[in-house]
């Protein structure tokens, strides 16, 4: 049951800034690496850069969390 409106806004509103931010985020770190990320890893069938980019998306999306709850 929703107890108010103005919560389920805000929660909307804090989720689509964290997708954004975390989008954000991704893209940096893959205009940073050398190569493509998704080539190498859908196309090469690299299991190393599949992991870091795991690895990367568990970090920003702590990160991300944690900032958002204060």
């Amino acid at each position: 049951m929703i107890t108010s409106l103005p919560i389920l806004l805000n929660t909307l509103l804090y989720a689509a800034i964290g997708i954004v931010v975390f989008v954000v985020g991704f893209v940096i770190l893959d205009l940073l690496t050398p190569g493509k990320l998704w080539e190498e890893i859908e196309v090469k069938q690299n299991s190393a850069v599949a992991i870091f980019a795991g690895a990367v998306a568990i970090g920003l999306s702590i990160i991300i969390a944690a900032a958002i709850h204060g």
